[in-house]
């Protein structure tokens, strides 16, 4: 049971699951929270990192010591809801300033029930978690608080993120369209794995209809709507669990549909073409993660969220049974694989959020390459895609 934090300081406790703990003060709502401790090295963007659904079952924790300056509104949420199962910061902002600030970020967390915690050095425990990984975490405030033996023995009985299939828990249950904006030029059907809102936000402003479909979506489902492509979203997981999404895009890809994914979509497209995936140590989480373009050597600052790659080579492309494939995107502070691109058939992604919201927009130019994707592709015909 939660309750707000508003008007007191209520202790707090944050405890991992290798037993270092942090006493600080409670943040939003008061009461219990577990889930994966990582951490976000974003300056800014709070409001779309919570909302955003892969970051669901993750307590996330804020590089920048000063949170919630600009308070809350109503028109940045990337979805209906606040998905990360915990929050913690070191300063909060006593005030919000921002003229479309509608309320503080303390009393949205309270309003939602998301237990946080502030006034812990973040440094030390950012460190900690790049030191020994990404770990299991539990917040604890109020009444929730008890010995830490007990604490420490809650979180280690919380599930792990490795094995852990959530795609389901964050899609939409019912498909809905999202209309082009002006001319429609193109229909995608994109499969929410835990879409963000401004993805095909970002697609109907290219003259695309999308129609957002569940994660358990059938390839009739998706031939139903007459795609000129597929979209596989982001979304919060093991990819390695996510069977039903790897066996829609193998029959996507045998039929030839042009084909795009970005982050969770980029590990199910490897996936699918015979790669493994592995976890990372502690992930790529944040606004300001350097990817080089292979193809171009062009370098740009992207917004990234996850904690599980595709392993695949490098050096060369590497047979698939849909053709060559190739390595497009580095992430250039640890080489780890940031994109795929298939050579003989209309397929790519990327590991990381060309929507930008919140982040750098270098990357908006992969909806204009998925759009160049379809165009020359429209040339195939129903009877082509089904050979």
């Amino acid at each position: 049971m939660t309750t707000s934090s508003r008007g007191a300081r209520i202790p707090a406790v944050l405890v991992l699951e290798d037993g270092r703990s942090f006493r600080g003060s409670a943040y939003g709502a008061v009461g219990e929270t577990l889930g994966e401790a990582v951490f976000s090295t974003g300056m800014t963007g709070y409001q779309e990192t919570l909302t955003d659904p892969s970051y669901h079952r993750q307590v996330v924790v804020m590089t920048a010591p000063h949170i919630g300056n600009t308070g809350v509104n109503d028109e940045d949420p990337e979805s209906k809801k606040i998905w990360v199962a915990g929050y913690v910061v070191r300063d909060p902002a006593r005030t919000p300033s921002n003229w479309r600030s509608v309320r503080t970020l303390d009393e949205e967390l309270s309003a939602q029930g998301v237990v946080g915690i502030s006034g812990i050095d973040t440094r030390a425990l950012t460190r900690h978690l790049r030191e020994r990984g990404a770990m299991r975490v539990g917040i604890f405030s109020g009444d929730a608080i008890a010995d830490e033996a007990s604490l420490l023995a809650r979180v280690r009985q919380a599930p792990a993120m490795k094995g852990a299939d959530l795609s389901a828990e964050v899609a939409t249950t019912e498909p809905y369209v999202v209309p082009a904006i002006g001319e429609k030029r193109f229909t995608v059907a994109a499969i929410d794995l835990g879409i963000k809102g401004m993805t095909p936000q970002r697609m109907a402003e290219r003259g695309i209809e999308v129609h957002v479909l569940p994660a358990d979506a059938s390839p009739e489902d998706v031939y139903a709507v007459g795609p000129d492509g597929v979209f596989f979203s982001n979304g919060p997981g093991d990819p390695a669990a996510a069977e039903g999404p790897v066996t829609l895009m193998r029959s996507v890809l045998e039929r030839r549909t042009p084909l795009f994914g970005i982050c969770f979509g980029n590990q199910i497209l490897g996936r699918a073409l015979g790669f493994g995936t592995f976890k990372l140590k502690y992930g790529h989480r944040g606004i300001n993660q350097p990817v080089q373009d292979r193809a171009t050597g062009k370098v740009e600052v992207t917004a990234h969220n996850h904690g599980f790659a595709v392993d695949a080579p490098l050096d060369a492309p590497s047979d698939t049974p849909y053709g060559r494939a190739e390595v497009s995107h580095v992430c250039l502070n640890d080489d780890v694989v940031e994109g795929l691109r298939l050579l003989d058939r209309p397929a790519f992604s990327v590991q990381y959020h060309p929507e930008a919201a919140a982040g750098p927009h270098d990357a908006a130019y992969l909806f204009d390459r998925f759009v160049e994707l379809m165009r020359d592709n429209k040339h195939h015909t129903p009877e082509d895609q089904r050979a």
